[in-house]
């Protein structure tokens, strides 16, 4: 609200990312490089609650200030298909030590892959630029069970004629 207040007149709020299936989880907390199921059940909460608070502020504002993105739900089709989008792993990172390279910042010292574009993660944590791109896709022309309650072509098409 404060944003609002400040003068925002649109903002992007970002949900959380597969939590549980990210390398460094694959390795800390999961089941035998199975998602960490704990992490996955508290970005499944986060989200439609992100969703149901921004309707609410709209609600309150009168307009659709607030549009929310599910990166959890996007991401997650990566993870559990990463062949249909052209990555050879969702568990492995490009960049990293240990199992999966889930351990530790990528340095010098890191395993690096030799394609990065195979991966859907490029350290333990971040997605890989072209996991990053198609989220992206889906951010900007993605339906409602990404997008709430549009994507931004559509708010950009609105703001265009006001």
């Amino acid at each position: 609200m404060k944003l609002y207040k400040l003068g925002a007149q649109r903002v992007l709020v970002k949900g959380t990312g597969p939590l549980g299936c990210v390398p460094v989880e694959l390795v800390t907390r999961g089941n035998n490089g199975g998602c960490s199921q704990e992490l996955q059940r508290a970005a499944s909460l986060c989200n439609p609650q992100l969703a149901q608070m921004i309707n609410e502020l709209n609600a309150v504002i009168g307009k659709d200030v607030f549009i929310s993105a599910n990166t959890q739900r996007m991401h997650n089709y990566l993870v559990s298909d990463p062949q249909a989008f052209g990555f050879t792993t969702s568990e492995t990172a490009c960049c990293g030590q240990g199992p999966y390279n889930g351990l530790g910042l990528c340095t010098r010292l890191s395993n690096l892959c030799p394609n990065i574009d195979a991966y859907a993660f490029w350290d333990p944590f971040h997605p890989s630029e072209k996991a990053n791109r198609l989220i992206v896709e889906q951010i900007m022309t993605g339906s409602n069970q990404y997008m709430h309650p549009m994507n931004l072509s559509t708010i950009m098409a609105f703001d265009s004629i006001i």
